[in-house]
């Protein structure tokens, strides 16, 4: 994710961001990555925010490398969590062969809609045979921003299945659910899961 606008709402809201999605014990989601996991796999938090997610992985006793574009995303990760989370954006993303899973919860629809199969092949080659990503995403078929300037993508369920498809994942499972966001209400959104 290299939107400058996106990267500097999340500068200005990022203490507001960490409290919104900080908690103490993994939801149903996230435990169901990690007891995915082989003991003591390794797994990236892709778009890691405020490293909460990639806390409790860690002391779930995983192996967790965890990067984000946002420098303050970063620092909160390390101040607050104790997690070495790397500033990096999707594209620099090159691994192979490396982790078991990718945790990849409401990053990637920050990316170009263009980006997806680009980002989504370059999670296949890092992930090993078998590994499994988990994807959030928000429901529909617009690009926009939203009024504290973030630029998101939403998907349909049949355009993700086809771009999974397309990148070599198979299919594992989806959720579907609606949330509360930084700046809106409740909003449609679809956890899906897949194995590379």
């Amino acid at each position: 994710m290299s939107d400058k606008e996106t990267l500097a709402a999340y500068a200005a809201k990022a203490e507001s961001y960490a409290s919104l999605v900080s908690r103490k014990t993994p939801d149903g989601d996230l435990q169901a990555f990690l007891d995915a996991m082989p003991e003591g796999g390794r797994v990236l938090d892709l778009g890691c925010g405020p490293g909460n997610s990639a806390r409790m992985m860690r002391d779930a006793g995983l192996e967790v490398d965890a990067s984000d574009a946002s420098p303050e995303m970063v620092a909160i990760a390390k101040e607050r969590y104790a997690i070495d989370a790397r500033l990096e954006r999707f594209d620099d993303l090159t691994a192979q062969n490396l982790y078991d899973g990718i945790w990849a919860n409401f990053s990637l629809l920050h990316a170009p809609r263009a980006d997806m199969p680009r980002h989504l092949s370059a999670i296949h080659t890092a992930l090993k045979t078998g590994g499994l990503l988990h994807l959030g995403l928000k429901t529909g078929d617009i690009e926009e921003r939203d009024e504290a300037g973030r630029f998101y993508v939403y998907y349909s369920e049949d355009e993700l299945r086809r771009l999974l498809q397309e990148a070599n994942f198979k299919f594992n499972s989806i959720r579907h659910g609606e949330m509360v966001g930084l700046v809106r209400g409740p909003e449609p959104f679809m956890i899906v899961t897949a194995n590379a």
